[in-house]
């Protein structure tokens, strides 16, 4: 197949590495790629939200498919514009993706479908949010509404540092439009997990589960990130509670979607908390009483999980794309290889605050190739100089992947790959699957 992969991260790293795994040899492009996914795929000098040139160039090359990484171009009417011209798209229109554009309008979705959430209200005046903090308690979560690319949800221990959230995100307006409106969410006691549940509209598949790791520091300490590591499978997700995962969760969002006339299909991410006796001994329920509820739903692959998942599917790739873009997929479309995997970020120092870019990257070995035997090395924030050099140009730099047949062996081999990896201002975690270790 003739497949276009739109986005520069490390997850557009992982989907395109991942249909080059195929049997059947697909040709792969990117727009616009990063300094890793040129071994895999050719990059076009597109950019990911330039929706008009996505779609001239699909037009002049008709793709049999084009697979969106990313949320924003998504929200804003890539899969629209593609499905007016007849390309078939891995990824919901914009109606569909507002589950990730708008916090309001996925909270509207849940308690429409019945699906057990925090207890949450919105508001666009800082002085009423401020006057309903008391209806909370504290800990609390303060979120920006819009897309804020991970970095717009505040857990505020403190009375002050939910206000000072507030007078940030409607007052100063940090994150623009995205902050014009704030939810005021119910703290979820328990353990984090990620399902990357795959659709077409009416059935849905379940990929592995996974678990992020969102602060930037060890011990879950320091600010929000996007990601700073996860690992496949989370031990917090058993068998019980990935069958009401799908019956209550999943499926329940997808068809009030469709009941709104919204055919989504995609990736339908739902960021989860797991409340039982081992995650959380002795903490209260969410006030909807369910031991497993929605933080968050994306619209697309989340980062880094999928590159803790992918390594771990098997079988044909594209065709369980094509599938879900057109309607047909089945639940065998799934294949699930028995390794374990595990992802570091690498990031570059003052993320996720100010960073700076252009620091030369050097590698041992065939790190900067993408791959060795037990690990990948997926680029998220890279780009190669004129003089052949590649540097930093974001804030996560690399997403180095280790796989093995048990979950410490897969940590284990994914710092091995970090160790191979070096530039100045360089951190990241060093405690990834420090949960699932912890476990009883």
């Amino acid at each position: 197949m003739k497949i276009l992969v739109v986005g520069g991260g490390g997850r557009e790293h992982a989907i395109a590495w991942r249909l080059a795994q195929d049997e059947a040899k697909h040709e792969l492009f990117i727009a616009p790629g990063n300094a890793g996914t040129e071994s895999v795929a050719t990059s076009l000098p597109i950019g990911s939200e330039d929706i008009p040139a996505l779609v001239k160039w699909a037009r002049e090359n008709s793709p049999d498919l084009v697979v969106a990484g990313p949320e924003a171009p998504l929200v804003k009417g890539l899969a629209d514009a593609l499905l007016s011209i007849g390309i078939p798209v891995f990824g919901p229109v914009a109606a569909g993706a507002r589950i990730e554009g708008s916090k309001r309008f996925a909270k509207e979705i849940m308690e429409a479908a019945g699906v057990p959430t925090g207890k949450a209200a919105t508001f666009t005046d800082a002085a009423k949010a401020k006057a309903a903090l008391k209806e909370y308690g504290l800990p609390v979560v303060i979120k920006a509404d819009g897309l804020a690319a991970g970095k717009g949800v505040v857990v505020a221990e403190s009375l002050a540092d939910a206000e000072a959230a507030i007078d940030d995100m409607l007052v100063a307006g940090r994150f623009g439009a995205a902050g014009a409106e704030v939810l005021i969410e119910e703290f979820l006691h328990g353990e984090e997990c990620s399902i990357l549940a795959m659709t077409d509209g009416e059935n849905a598949v379940l990929l592995p589960s996974s678990q992020d790791h969102k602060r930037a520091f060890d011990g879950d300490k320091g600010p929000n990130t996007g990601g700073m590591g996860a690992y496949s499978p989370a031990p917090v997700v058993t068998g019980d509670k990935l069958a009401l995962i799908k019956e209550k969760i999943v499926m329940p969002v997808i068809r009030e979607l469709k009941r709104r006339g919204i055919t989504y299909r995609g990736i339908l991410y739902a960021g989860l908390m797991v409340n039982d006796a081992n995650s959380n001994p002795s903490g209260p329920l969410a006030k909807s009483g369910s031991t497993v509820n929605v933080v968050e739903f994306n619209a697309r692959f989340g980062d880094p999980e999928t590159e803790a998942v992918l390594p771990r599917l098997g079988g044909d790739f594209a065709t369980v794309l094509l599938h879900a873009a057109t309607g047909c997929l089945k639940d065998s479309d799934i294949i699930v290889k028995p390794d374990c995997a595990a992802t570091v970020i690498v990031a570059s120092g003052g993320y996720p605050g100010h960073y700076e870019k252009g620091r030369p990257v050097s590698f041992a070995g065939s790190a900067d190739t993408g791959e060795t035997a037990k690990s990948i090395v997926f680029h998220c924030g890279t780009r190669r100089r004129e003089d052949g050099a590649i540097v930093t140009s974001g804030g996560r730099v690399f997403s180095a992947t280790g796989i093995g047949p048990t979950l410490r062996e897969a940590v284990d081999n994914a710092y091995k790959a970090v160790a191979g990896i070096s530039f100045d201002g360089m951190f990241f975690r060093k405690d990834i699957a420090h949960r699932a270790f912890g476990r009883k």
